[in-house]
């Protein structure tokens, strides 16, 4: 640690997170975060130099677009259960 770093009051979450830590960001696993990217609903990552990272923001704005949800899948099969009785 350098001491301009150990001066700084401040804790800065990291903009820039690898696929895995992007991933983890929005709670889902690589596959579906790699689905996610590939359909357009979160974005491409950034190359830097060798690297490619994902903007914390861009997937702030893009999770907070996705629709919610407003019955999940078991309460949904629940609900036709009854319905078929």
């Amino acid at each position: 640690m350098t001491a301009a770093q150990k001066l700084d009051p401040f804790s800065y979450p990291p903009r820039g997170l690898s696929r895995e830590k992007a991933a983890r960001y929005i709670g889902v696993g690589t596959s579906k975060f790699d689905q996610l990217v590939h359909d357009g609903r979160m974005p491409r990552g950034k190359r830097i130099d060798g690297r490619i990272v994902w903007d914390r923001i861009q997937l702030d704005v893009a999770f907070t677009e996705i629709d919610s949800v407003t019955e999940n899948t078991i309460d949904a099969a629940l609900h036709e259960g009854r319905r078929r009785v």
